[in-house]
């Protein structure tokens, strides 16, 4: 009689369905992990390139005597020279071949579009897929409905207009510390499309360097008032909360200019703003509306800062 062989020859299929079971479930507990590790990369890498956008305005400020400022007379479109402050940091970012390329101030944004549509790494967040995909085609003001059409190069960071609104829901309403409620032409912050008229020296800061917002985190697919090089397309308000939705909870259109041009960000909780000293702040979603217009404005006499 033969004997009983004491191997086995494999797995049987319980044992084989049990340790694929078991990989499953390491996996599904590794991923999050994963997740929260690459989101914790991203977030800090655009903390860094907001603080070289700040840090390059103050450079700017430094050599200019005055900061960078938007241009805008009133006429949309590429055809203009409607170049913006972003536009004019280009030499003070390792860009000055870009800004020479284009001939910032001189030309129109038609005539320079090759450059117009340059993705420019520090300008994007690397939480935002959307931002990382290439020059959009329907920036507003720029893409196909709007002759000459032009493909704009994106944007997650756009400077601060203030805290005065006059459109959108009534809640985002807000009559500034300069008695206006127009945010386009006559904000109440450092950046507006219309600040060219006056130009700013940081001194005009009289609410605190510290306590002043400079720069926020905006996401292009949430809004096509979102590119580099155009004014109009590179400043936000601080009338509209953060990662603002309708009040029926729904996301707004990104034709919806008047409830959208604002700040959002892909960090979970919040976005980050970059302050007029140069640093840094993460800032959560749920900050009060009048603390978060208090810091958006340059000479509105609030006491307010940033909850730790």
């Amino acid at each position: 009689m033969k004997p009983q062989s004491s191997q086995r020859d494999g797995f049987t299929l319980v044992e084989l369905l049990v340790v694929i079971g078991i990989i499953g479930v390491l996996v599904g507990l590794l991923l999050p992990a994963v997740q929260k590790v690459r989101e914790a990369a991203a977030r800090t890498q655009c903390a860094s390139n907001l603080r070289q956008v700040a840090l390059a305005v103050h450079h700017y400020h430094d050599a200019q005597r005055y900061l960078p400022h938007d241009y805008f007379d009133g006429t949309y479109g590429s055809d203009t020279k409607a170049w913006s402050w972003l536009a004019r940091l280009l030499p003070y970012l390792e860009q000055g071949n870009l800004y020479r390329e284009a001939n910032i101030s001189k030309n129109t944004l038609y005539e320079s579009r090759l450059a117009v549509a340059t993705q420019i790494p520090v300008f994007l967040c690397p939480s935002d897929s959307f931002s990382s995909i290439g020059p959009r085609d329907d920036a507003a003001d720029l893409g196909m409905w709007n002759p000459p059409f032009i493909v704009a190069g994106q944007t997650n960071y756009k400077g601060i207009s203030g805290a005065n609104w006059g459109w959108g829901e009534s809640r985002w309403r807000n009559r500034g510390t300069n008695g206006s409620v127009d945010g386009t032409a006559s904000g109440d912050g450092l950046f507006y499309r219309w600040d060219w008229r006056q130009k700013k020296r940081l001194t005009a800061i009289t609410d605190g360097q510290s306590n002043t917002f400079m720069i926020g985190e905006a996401l292009p697919e949430k809004t096509k008032w979102c590119a580099w090089a155009y004014s109009n397309d590179a400043v936000g308000t601080c009338a509209i909360a953060p990662n603002a939705r309708s009040e029926g909870g729904a996301p707004f259109d990104p034709w919806d200019w008047s409830n959208t041009y604002a700040f959002a960000s892909r960090h979970p909780g919040g976005l980050h703003f970059a302050l007029a000293d140069g640093s840094v702040r993460f800032v959560s979603d749920g900050i009060d509306l009048a603390t978060y217009r208090g810091l958006a404005t340059i000479r509105g006499g609030e006491t307010v800062s940033l909850p730790e």
